[in-house]
């Protein structure tokens, strides 16, 4: 996510509203310390968006998961099985 300066802002506020509006958020600062986040309307707060679990049901673990590359990685470390 980009930093503006205000004064930046202020010039070329008409870009970057087009920008938000199209899911390109960004942060408008003054003297280097960001103040605001500017974001399109429609778009999700943080608390909205769901992280957990996103890819359920998309691929499956197989049952020997934890064993998988026992014997090839115990001979890296030469033990051998």
């Amino acid at each position: 996510m980009q930093t503006i300066n205000i004064h930046e802002a202020k010039t070329h506020l008409s870009r970057l509203v087009e920008l938000a509006a199209k899911g390109d958020s960004f942060i408008i600062a003054k003297a280097g310390k960001p103040l605001v986040k500017v974001t399109a309307l429609n778009s999700p707060e943080p608390a909205q968006m769901k992280r957990t679990g996103f890819l359920a049901g998309q691929f499956q673990v197989p049952d020997d998961f934890d064993v998988m590359g026992a014997n090839e990685i115990a001979h890296l470390f030469g033990v051998d099985k």
